[in-house]
């Protein structure tokens, strides 16, 4: 895998061959990349990276200039590939190491991106838990989009707070955001 964009462009990345892992391809990463950046300032938002594998989604938002990034994955060796990389980077990174479900139940972080790579086994039910404890708890800001990567096969339309997909190749990311707000300071 490799950086795509930033100030680590082109680096590559090679993570053990022994992590419970499955990274995003390059291709679905530029595609995404390429959709954020019509709506962020990479450098003015946070970033909660959920099973985050070898951290290759981190490392991207990183190099962009994206200053608040958390990673959390269950696998103690992502956790610590993902350390050991960012130290060697230079990037500001925290990986936490913790059940993503428990994490989300916990924490009061609250983030403009929230990216979720789950297996692409899960069922639907799981995938519908992690967008359901997102936004009960507040955890997405205003404007900010969760994004869920899964297989093209896994439909997730239906969801609440479903905005759109976009599939690449076997993958497809599904964006969730927060209804608008209305604005009640209308002009007379």
């Amino acid at each position: 895998m490799r950086i795509i964009s930033g100030k680590h462009k082109g680096r590559r990345i090679t993570a053990p061959k022994k992590l419970p892992v499955r990274p995003t391809t390059d291709m679905a990463k530029e595609s995404l990349f390429n959709i954020l950046n019509n709506h962020f300032y990479f450098h003015e938002i946070s970033v909660l990276d959920l099973f985050a594998g070898t951290g290759n989604i981190s490392y991207e938002f990183a190099s962009r200039g994206t200053e608040t990034i958390t990673a959390v994955d269950g696998d103690y060796g992502c956790v610590s590939f993902i350390k050991k990389t960012a130290t060697a980077f230079e990037l500001d990174i925290t990986a936490i190491k913790s059940d993503v479900y428990k994490f989300l139940e916990r924490t009061r972080l609250q983030s403009d991106v929230i990216f979720a790579d789950p297996p692409y086994a899960f069922t639907k039910e799981q995938f519908v838990r992690i967008t359901e404890i997102i936004f009960e708890r507040e955890l997405l800001l205003q404007d900010g989009f969760l994004i869920i990567e899964h297989a093209k096969e896994t439909k997730l339309e239906d969801v609440a707070n479903f905005n759109f997909s976009k599939n690449y190749g076997s993958s497809a990311f599904s964006f969730f955001k927060l209804p608008e707000i209305e604005n009640s300071n209308e002009e007379e």
